[in-house]
């Protein structure tokens, strides 16, 4: 007692106190406040400390302190990190190109809508003749636009993040070709609502046809009744046709463009003569005299029937007036559309068109793309479901984007499968007999720690060959992926318990011994208490300063247990105070 008396007294031992050590005592109590030591108040008239090292050894050891003390509570999870939020990034928005004619302002319909709940969406429109572009491997897409400013054509160029096509890449009666633009799209890596390599073959009517055909062959004429039809790859080969009246296509036309109507034997040859001219392809099909016209449409999710009936006495439907209504959607009708669905990997805009002739058969003429023509009284709501379409398109690429993939690790880390099969049984390669002790070491209880087991990575032998040093150091615990630390610690001369133990431990176990000391590991609390034990030859203020501070380390289990350790400590350091305040 008289010892502390003098200690707590001498102004040495409050100088090398780390800094904020007695600040606790001046804060008052609930009940009562702690009066100042007295060691406090003679240390204001003493004179400074001659020595410069001394003060600097304290700052750098309340430095060491405190950075030891912020990293363990944050570790802890104790530091709050929510009380001063960073504010959010802006994000940069997402850019939509729709190729598609003025008409239809589609920026109105993208209005408000996020990608992901967090990236705006930016429209561009243009139709495909005004649109230039440069693809890159690395850079991407470069977009030029030529858009109309104060009457004046101004190019604006931009990296597209998604595109929806609405217009037809490929028209021989327009003597519109923008299939390199396809190519250029494809070629820089855009996405788009339909895909490009659909949209790249729905280019040629007949080889989307082929398609069709082979839906014909899996689903039979019952569920899916196909059209005849007859391919000629020149007008060489347009000598006869079976049946008349026919009716003859030329190339790849939309909009009933290109379509004949031909009678007899001698119109026939007729229209073989055009083909030569066109230098192009021909199809043939049988006339149906039809009643009315039958579309299927299906974009995403939703499906809609329309029929369409002419009035101005044309035998095709789409040309002169016609009356258009919906029907109900039928399972024979939804059937069609997700065959038809299916081609190219995947239309998520698609229609089907078929005849439905006077003798009550239906017959499918064409399947449409992402470029179909929207019709009925819901044009507005189909346009907002493309809209929803492109919408969910771009939030699964951002969120594809996002999920990468982790690289493989050439092997499997060791720590984790080491504490759960522990308490299984013997493994593969092991026996159910104890250890045998290793040579030249010391035997280790069995009651002090559970014999530990060999996981499936540690079996697997060293690359590098190592020989064996005795014939108990042949167990699989020597045979570990190279450089790994158990190799390092068994080259150095140790044990081979020793180097199994070593690097293997969980986070939470404490550090394993050094070199030459017992294999036996020691508790968490030994520990402790031997980290909490003095040098004797260090200065008495140090070593009761650092046995406060170990302990109170070592003792840390959660938040509640340390805010009850501190105030205990607290309270002794004020009954030393309060004790010698006299």
């Amino acid at each position: 007692m008289n010892f502390l008396r003098r200690r707590l007294s001498d102004s040495s031992f409050v100088a090398n106190l780390p800094n904020g050590y007695m600040m606790d005592l001046q804060r008052p109590d609930n009940s009562m406040s702690s009066p100042v030591s007295p060691a406090m108040e003679r240390k204001h008239p003493q004179p400074p400390q001659p020595s410069h090292s001394s003060s600097t050894g304290t700052s750098i050891f309340s430095s060491i302190s405190s950075a030891m003390k912020q990293t363990t509570q944050a570790a802890a999870g104790l530091i709050d990190h929510s009380a001063s939020p960073t504010p959010p990034l802006a994000q940069k928005p997402k850019i939509l190109l729709v190729i598609d004619d003025a008409h239809t302002d589609w920026a109105k319909y993208f209005q408000g809508k996020k990608v992901n709940g967090e990236f705006d969406i930016r429209v561009e429109q243009a139709e495909f003749s005004e649109l230039n572009l440069a693809a890159y491997v690395t850079g991407g897409c470069m977009v030029d636009m030529q858009v109309m400013r104060n009457g004046t054509k101004v190019v604006r160029s931009f990296k597209p993040d998604f595109v929806l096509i609405r217009q037809h890449a490929y028209s021989m009666a327009l003597g519109e070709d923008f299939r390199s633009l396809i190519i250029g799209l494809q070629y820089g890596g855009i996405h788009t609502v339909n895909s490009l390599y659909s949209i790249y073959n729905f280019c040629s009517k007949p080889w989307v046809f082929s398609q069709l055909i082979k839906i014909f062959n899996l689903l039979g004429p019952e569920k899916f009744p196909l059209v005849e039809q007859t391919f000629f790859p020149s007008h060489k080969q347009m000598l006869t046709t079976p049946n008349f009246p026919v009716v003859v296509k030329l190339g790849h036309a939309h909009a009933g463009m290109g379509k004949v109507k031909v009678e007899n034997q001698h119109d026939f040859r007729d229209m073989a003569s055009i083909v030569a001219m066109a230098k192009t392809y021909a199809t043939t099909e049988p006339f149906i005299d039809s009643k009315y016209d039958i579309r299927i449409q299906k974009i995403g999710s939703n499906y809609k029937a329309y029929m369409r009936t002419s009035i101005s006495g044309n035998w095709k439907a789409n040309t002169g007036s016609a009356m258009l209504e919906q029907i109900a959607m039928t399972e024979r009708y939804r059937l069609w559309a997700d065959a038809c669905a299916e081609m190219f990997g995947g239309l998520d805009i698609c229609a089907v068109k078929a005849v439905h002739s006077k003798d009550g058969k239906d017959y499918i003429i064409e399947v449409m793309d992402s470029s179909m023509p929207l019709i009925g009284e819901h044009v507005e709501e189909d346009r907002q479901l493309i809209a929803d379409l492109v919408v969910s398109k771009m939030t699964q690429l951002v969120i594809t984007a996002g999920s990468t993939p982790s690289p493989l690790r050439p092997w499997p880390p060791q720590v984790q499968p080491a504490p759960m099969k522990s308490q299984t049984g013997p493994q593969l390669g092991q026996l159910s007999q104890p250890r045998p002790p290793p040579q030249g070491g010391p035997r280790q209880p069995q009651g002090s720690q559970p014999p530990r087991t060999n996981a499936p990575p540690q079996q697997r032998l060293s690359p590098q060959g190592q020989q064996p040093q005795s014939p108990q150091s042949t167990s699989p615990q020597q045979q570990r992926s190279p450089g790994s630390p158990q190799q390092v610690r068994s080259a150095t001369g140790s044990s081979p318990v020793q180097a199994s133990k070593a690097g293997v431990f969980p986070p939470q176990q404490p550090r394993p011994p050094a070199q030459g000391r017992a294999p036996s590991q020691p508790s968490p609390t030994e520990t402790s208490k031997q980290q909490a034990t003095p040098h004797p030859h260090l200065n008495k203020s140090q070593s009761l300063t650092n046995s406060f501070s170990i302990s109170e380390s070592s003792q840390r289990g959660n938040a509640n247990e340390d805010e009850a350790k501190a105030e205990t400590i607290r309270n002794l350091r004020k009954s030393f105070a309060s004790l010698f305040s006299d």
